[in-house]
């Protein structure tokens, strides 16, 4: 049996927010999670995930896509809205599209359903290395007063528009420090083609899409040590790209 996974305050035993409606899937989870150390805390609607998210100030949560009252993707926009929590999607449709709308709207992960027990472990414990509050010094954090943003090796100065990578400054053009800024801000999590031009060109922007890939290129000619192959920004095919916090 494990020992189970602990917070950096110590002593403080690790909840997950369950939100699924199907009692197989529960009863399994609460034992299993169980064994590895967490608290569960189980919601079995949507408008339920929402009150128990505020009462019980969840670690991670697992949400089904497919709840009743709230659907699983808009319990994960409002979660995302007001919190940086990591949100692993579950599905049992495991269709692209569906992937995709999940990691779009701010899931950080998600697994299809039926799925093993150690490998969703696996990935809850993966999504809080990468989220800025449970392990200090591997994920993303605002530094001091919170003008200086940090991810792995890059440090990037809100207030002065200056990008450190590696002890050392980087010159970059606006597009490209705003392209980088929210690259980093969401350290750990995929962002979606969609969302980064919508961000960082607007959403009336009706140029060529491959504009976002000429940036992205040129980003990583600067910050990586071999652009050829990035360990910083990394691609994930067919949906976007993701900030590595950490070093490989």
């Amino acid at each position: 049996m494990s020992a189970g996974p602990r917070s950096h305050e110590e002593g403080r035993q690790l909840t997950a927010l369950l939100a699924e409606d199907e009692e197989s899937f529960i009863d399994a989870l609460v034992i299993g999670l169980g064994h590895e150390g967490f608290r569960v805390v189980v919601a079995r609607d949507g408008s339920e995930a929402l009150r128990l998210f505020d009462e019980s100030e969840p670690d991670v949560v697992l949400l089904d896509l497919m709840l009743p009252k709230i659907t699983g993707l808009d319990v994960c926009r409002a979660l995302r809205a007001r919190s940086s929590v990591p949100i692993i999607m579950v599905t049992a449709k495991g269709a692209e599209i569906d992937t995709v709308v999940a990691l779009e709207v701010g899931a950080d992960d998600y697994v299809t359903k039926p799925y093993r027990l150690r490998e969703l472990v696996a990935r809850m414990r993966a999504v809080m290395r990468r989220a800025p509050a449970t392990t200090a010094g591997t994920g993303t954090h605002w530094a001091g007063d919170e003008t200086m943003y940090e991810a792995g090796q890059v440090r990037v100065d809100i207030d002065q528009r200056r990008v450190f990578v590696r002890g050392e400054e980087v010159a970059l053009r606006r597009k490209e420090f705003e392209l980088l800024r929210l690259l980093v801000e969401n350290a750990g999590r995929v962002l979606t083609r969609d969302v980064l031009i919508d961000r960082i060109w607007g959403s009336d922007y009706i140029g060529d899409t491959k504009t976002l890939d000429v940036h992205v290129k040129r980003l990583r000619f600067r910050i990586e040590e071999d652009p050829s192959s990035p360990t910083l920004i990394t691609t994930v095919r067919g949906v976007g790209y993701r900030f590595e916090s950490t070093s490989p």
